[in-house]
């Protein structure tokens, strides 16, 4: 019975085990054909997702692509403009260029006819030599049959004779060739000149000694001189500069030939009356300040300078002593304002003339750079400012053109005569420089002097503040062709042992005078 049971039992586990297998099979294909479906409709919805990204960015590439290509137009539309322009300028260029050379051609055919006419004119001379010759050799053989006299005396005769002939005709001719010369050359060179001072102007300074310092009261003179006259001592010697004071009214004033020490001056005493504490020691202070204060001005003023003129890349301790013209005067006119206004006009000119105007510029700032440094240095400025050019850097054109715009130097380049010009109109424009009435009077003695040295001369004037010189001559011992030899003569002996501002022009006057008397 208890077998039975155990059998029983063991045959309904099995029924029951192999029933809950067949339920658990089918419902694990259930689940699992869920699941599938699952899977297919999710794996549906990411191609479907996958395909609108791929589209989104198809469509984004081909917008990206898009503006790339309108930027690359427009680049492209920006590049072929410039070029055009470029072009466009190159051939106004060559136009310009070709202009220029047939202009230069023009002139070169005319200086070839001037030379051809000067060998023509000196063919014609020496025929005229040769005929003279013949002249003085039957002269020579008439002279001895019906005078009788020896061949030295007739020769010497014959001698002044043609020299005397000679000199007119020489003259005549060279008279011919200046007045040829002069119908060519002089008008474009006055163009030229005239276009540079209309386009350039510089306003000047007058040149004195003192300068005047305004006080807020009268108690403050009482300061500066301080107890028994020790503050005013002290200032004095440490700027170099006297202080003077007088009556004036709230006002003392400061004497001294050095602009720049008297700037400095200036500058402390200001500053002393200022800050209220005037002491020797405060006194020194300050004036050490004022010297610092015044390099940084000085180093302003020259790259100033610098930037008004165009010049570029000047080495500073240049700067410095550029800015420092700026306390340096000429006859009165400023010579850092005079040194600009020079830059300006040889620029002008030099381009007028296609020639380098940068370094016409250059030279024309810098032509009287030894200036700052002549009145602690020996020797001329034009030879201490091409020292200092050389030393700081600046090309052989600029230091032979300081160094001769005086004349005292051979010129190596057509630059050094521009700057020569242009430092002439500068400082010869009227009201720009002034001078001491000895000074005036020694060059206007001078000037007549020369004049008067010339034999012939009969009376000489200086006119027009010496710019002009008019002589009279003896009509019976200078014709009409002699004396204008004269008037170059004496022109060049005035620009060999003179110096002087501008140009002076040279008359000479003849006149014939016959008078009689009605009795």
């Amino acid at each position: 019975m208890e077998t039975m049971t155990v059998v029983l039992l063991i045959v309904t586990s099995l029924i029951m085990f192999f029933v809950g297998w067949i339920l658990s099979t089918r419902i694990g294909q259930g689940k699992v054909a869920s699941a599938e479906k699952l899977a297919e409709k999710i794996v549906s919805e990411a191609e479907k997702e996958s395909l609108a990204i791929k589209n989104q960015k198809i469509l984004e590439a081909k917008e990206e692509w898009y503006n790339q290509k309108q930027n690359f137009e427009k680049e492209t539309r920006r590049t072929r403009q410039e070029i055009d322009k470029q072009r466009s300028k190159l051939q106004n260029k060559e136009l310009e260029i070709d202009r220029r050379l047939g202009h230069l051609s023009q002139k070169e055919k005319d200086i070839k006819n001037s030379e051809q006419s000067i060998r023509d004119k000196s063919e014609h001379l020496k025929h005229r030599q040769e005929e003279l010759e013949k002249i003085i050799e039957v002269q020579n053989q008439r002279l001895e049959k019906i005078s009788g006299m020896s061949n030295e005396e007739a020769l010497k005769e014959l001698k002044e004779n043609l020299l005397s002939k000679a000199k007119q005709e020489s003259a005549q001719i060279i008279k011919d060739i200046k007045d040829q010369a002069r119908l060519t050359a002089n008008k474009e060179a006055k163009e030229i000149v005239i276009s540079a001072i209309q386009r350039t102007a510089a306003d000047h300074s007058v040149e004195t000694t003192v300068s005047v310092v305004h006080l807020p009261s009268e108690e403050m003179k009482g300061r500066i001189i301080g107890r028994e006259g020790r503050n005013i001592r002290s200032f004095e010697n440490a700027t170099g500069i006297d202080v003077i004071v007088d009556d004036t009214p709230e006002a003392v004033i400061l004497s001294g030939f050095d602009p720049y020490r008297r700037e400095i001056a200036r500058r402390a005493l200001e500053t002393l009356i200022t800050d209220g504490r005037i002491h020797p020691g405060r006194i020194e202070e300050i004036v050490n300040k004022s010297r610092k204060e015044m390099q940084e001005v000085i180093v302003e003023l020259g790259e100033q300078a610098m930037l008004e003129t165009g010049v570029h890349g000047l080495h500073p301790e240049l700067l410095k002593l550029l800015g420092k013209l700026n306390y340096r005067t000429s006859y009165g006119q400023n010579v850092l304002q005079h040194s600009i206004e020079s830059a300006h006009l040889a620029g002008l000119m030099a381009a007028e003339l296609q020639l380098d105007a940068v370094i016409a510029k250059r030279a024309g700032l810098l032509h009287d750079i030894g200036k700052a440094v002549d009145r602690e240095t020996e020797g001329t400025h034009f030879a201490l400012g091409a020292e200092l050019a050389k030393k700081y850097g600046e090309g052989p054109i600029v230091q032979n053109a300081i160094a001769a715009h005086h004349g005292e130097v051979e010129m190596i380049s057509p630059i050094s005569a521009l700057v020569q010009s242009a430092d002439a109109i500068s400082g010869s424009r009227p009201g720009a420089r002034r001078e001491t009435l000895e000074g005036y009077i020694k060059r206007l003695e001078k000037l007549e002097g020369i004049a008067e040295s010339f034999q012939g001369v009969s009376k000489t004037y200086a006119i027009q503040a010496g710019r002009e010189i008019r002589v009279l001559v003896q009509p019976e011992k200078v014709d009409d062709a002699l004396s204008d030899q004269m008037a170059t003569d004496i022109a060049e002996k005035i620009m060999a042992e003179m110096e002087y501002p501008g140009q002076i022009k040279v008359t000479v006057i003849r006149e014939y005078r016959s008078v009689d008397y009605a009795k």
